[in-house]
């Protein structure tokens, strides 16, 4: 590929980053580090009516939990800067009178309330229509007759799109595209307050900090000939462009709140691993062949070109997200699970049951690995272990085709066989105990269920002897001790 590598992440701060807007810069991540290229992050922070305080750091803090690393923009500083387009005014100011100098716009003297009818993207809807936009044709004494009249001076400037002839790109992922421009009107570049629109800060921006490829999602494919257009006319070279596939939920519908959370910050939150997500939506819209679902990072590196990503719509599917975060955990070592545990339980558990010892929590953490999805099941999963007592329905004891005689008498043998029992390693007590019921013609179900309950309080554990062996001796004794003296009590 000739020439350096150079795309960006250009979000816009008006609120929690959404999970196709983290696909992009992903993407572009990915792009740049397969060519051995740059990352930059440029905050498109233009449109302040909608600026959400807070808004960067938490896109930011998207970026760091996915390990997206980036060469230039905030914080890090670069050679093209500033990174912030609000810091760039004069730069876009220059721009449009050089397109008003040259007869590619003009200063328009209409309300910018006027609906919009061009069907491009949400940013500038309120100020793109031109449908009825006249100023266009205005000769200097018509327009100097207006402001004398009016007092009224030019409240935004527009672009004079061609009104024939037909706007092409090549795009690296769809293939050819055309649009008519008589089909599209002329549009807004330069706000009343000051600020440029979304068209010719990222036309300006683009070019100045040297992108070679702009890669952006599919609802951004009807600017293009707008972008195209102000390339030509301000004489820059275009950058080549690919419009990344949309992502729907299992109902084909875009993707919203409905289908589940749609901000990176609450998978992070909900106890997905960050290179899990990252797998998962690699996936959206890009794949390595038609079998390969969990690869590294990179691996993902390595494979990732654009003839790999699909035009079609990638399908955000929750149930194969839960799948491919529970591999990544099967995958962690007891340490590395312990420690991304821990978080989770300081956040979840009952402060009584804090501090965590984490040399207990390595023991407890190969009992979940096979079990847990999320990390935030962690704190659900394991509390019983912290418990000095725990409190249940003693008449969840009873299994199916016992009484309450032999309820009594299973915990008042386990008790004894475990205060004799020396050797708690787990092997030892499945046999111990697996004896001591089938000496009371009981079966594993229901000897082994009351156990369970008795010693967590819930009808559901991981393997019994095992989890038993980590509550140790003293904990499990006194477990069983207790719920036979509630039992025994409720009578």
């Amino acid at each position: 590929m000739p020439g350096e590598v150079r795309v960006r992440y250009a979000p816009s701060p008006t609120g929690l980053p959404h999970i196709g807007n983290i696909r992009t810069a992903l993407f572009n991540w990915l792009f740049a580090r397969h060519h051995g290229g740059k990352f930059i992050v440029r905050i498109e922070d233009t449109d302040q009516a909608r600026l959400v305080p807070g808004s960067v750091d938490v896109i930011l803090d998207g970026l760091r939990w996915l390990d997206i690393d980036w060469d230039e923009g905030p914080e890090v500083g670069g050679p093209f800067g500033p990174y912030f387009q609000s810091e760039r005014l004069d730069i876009y100011h220059d721009l449009a009178e050089r397109l008003v100098s040259q007869g590619n716009a003009y200063h328009c003297y209409c309300s910018q309330e006027r609906p919009s009818q061009d069907g491009q993207g949400a940013r500038d809807r309120r100020t793109s229509a031109s449908a009825d936009c006249k100023c266009r044709d205005l000769s200097q004494a018509e327009i100097s007759e207006l402001i004398s009249k009016t007092g009224q001076e030019s409240e935004v400037i527009r672009f004079a799109m061609p009104k024939d002839g037909i706007t092409k790109v090549n795009d690296l992922i769809r293939g050819e595209v055309e649009w008519r421009n008589e089909t599209l009107n002329d549009f807004i570049i330069l706000k009343s307050d000051g600020f440029p629109t979304y068209h010719l800060a990222v036309v300006a921006d683009d070019h100045l900090m040297e992108i070679s490829h702009v890669m952006r999602a599919e609802e951004w494919l009807p600017s293009t000939p707008r972008h195209l257009q102000l390339i030509e006319a301000l004489g820059f070279e275009p950058p080549q462009f690919a419009h990344l596939p949309m992502i729907m939920g299992p109902d084909r519908a875009k993707l919203s709140k409905r289908h589940g959370a749609t901000a990176i910050g609450e998978y992070e939150h909900d106890g997905y691993l960050p290179e899990a997500m990252r797998n998962f939506m690699v996936l959206l819209g890009w794949s390595l062949d038609d079998k390969t679902e969990i690869m590294s990072t990179q691996t993902i590196i390595d494979n990732f070109t654009l003839d790999r990503v699909t035009k079609s719509a990638a399908i955000f599917d929750q149930e194969k997200l839960l799948w491919v975060n529970g591999m990544y955990i099967r995958e962690l070592s007891p340490e590395q699970l312990a420690g991304r545990m821990m978080p989770f339980l300081e956040r979840d558990l009952p402060k009584e049951l804090l501090p965590v010892d984490e040399k207990y929590l390595r023991r407890i953490a190969p009992l979940l690995q096979e079990r847990i999805k999320r990390l935030d099941e962690a704190a659900g999963m394991t509390s019983y272990f912290f418990q000095a007592d725990h409190q249940f329905d003693t008449e969840t004891l009873v299994q199916k085709g016992m009484d309450r005689d032999m309820t009594l008498s299973a915990l008042k043998t386990a008790l004894d066989e475990l205060n004799a029992t020396d050797d708690f390693q787990h092997e030892k007590l499945e046999a111990v105990l697996q004896a001591a019921g089938e000496r009371l013609s009981l079966s594993r179900r229901q000897f082994f269920g009351v156990l369970r309950v008795a010693a967590t309080g819930r009808a559901v554990s991981p393997p019994l002897f095992e989890m038993m062996e980590v509550l140790g001796k003293d904990r499990t004794v006194s477990r069983v001790k207790n719920a036979l003296e509630r039992f025994s009590a409720a009578g």
